[in-house]
């Protein structure tokens, strides 16, 4: 399929047809990894797995302990 590329501020951009996001379940907010080999541009949706997300907690961006109150049972 020939798509055009557009102007889009100092940037390129590049619409993806519908066909083509349903396919790939590429959709509006998608996080997607963009490469490139052999001066081909690749585009795939990116993969986030639990292993990866929890491997990134550490003492830096955890929260400590919030008191809320006591519990509704002890309210009743």
């Amino acid at each position: 399929m020939e798509v055009k590329i557009q102007k889009w501020g100092n940037s390129l951009a590049l619409r993806i047809p519908r066909a083509f996001s349903k396919e790939t379940k590429i959709e509006d907010g998608s996080v997607i990894e963009m490469t490139l080999k052999k001066g081909k541009l690749i585009i795939e949706p990116r993969e986030y797995h639990l292993s990866e997300m929890l491997n990134d907690i550490d003492e830096t961006n955890t929260h400590t302990e919030i008191d809320f109150g006591r519990s509704r049972k002890e309210l009743l």
